[in-house]
């Protein structure tokens, strides 16, 4: 199950709208061992293309570097689908490498309403989660306590 704040989920919608017509993509770091998603990542597209999309090499290599000095992991790779339902097509899970991560996919095909749906895939097997959208992780079940862990 992916436990989100709804910030978090408001920020990924967002950036969905924005970059429409393109798909958008990003990622959401949180601490190492965690699976708790804090820190909000967008990135370019550089595929820059309605139905597909790409990070820059560069872009991607800079973010894995900060994630290490930061003792964080990518717990949410997020893009958008622009014309299609949120689920992930078949170059979404060939390029999927992260086997701990959350994928998660928004639709922006309808402007007026969103659907987000978070999946697990590993080595190919594409398996929808539940999601639980919470105002903080508090109290949530997550294992985090009342003290946040950056200041």
């Amino acid at each position: 199950m992916l436990v989100i704040r709804a910030d978090l989920v408001d920020e990924i919608v967002a950036h969905a709208r924005r970059d429409h017509p393109d798909e958008a993509c990003g990622v959401i770091a949180g601490p190492e061992g965690s699976d708790r998603p804090e820190r909000f990542i967008p990135m370019l597209n550089a595929a820059r293309s309605p139905t597909f999309y790409e990070f820059d090499s560069g872009d991607l290599l800079r973010l894995y570097r900060d994630m290490d000095s930061r003792d964080e992991v990518p717990v949410v790779i997020y893009h958008s689908h622009t014309a299609t339902e949120a689920y992930p097509s078949r170059t979404d899970i060939s390029y999927a490498s992260e086997p701990e991560a959350h994928y998660v996919l928004v639709s922006t095909r309808e402007p007026a309403t969103h659907e987000f749906r978070s999946f697990r895939i590993v080595d190919g097997v594409v398996t929808e989660e539940d999601v639980e959208v919470v105002e903080s992780y508090m109290f949530s079940h997550t294992g985090a306590d009342d003290v946040p862990d950056h200041a």
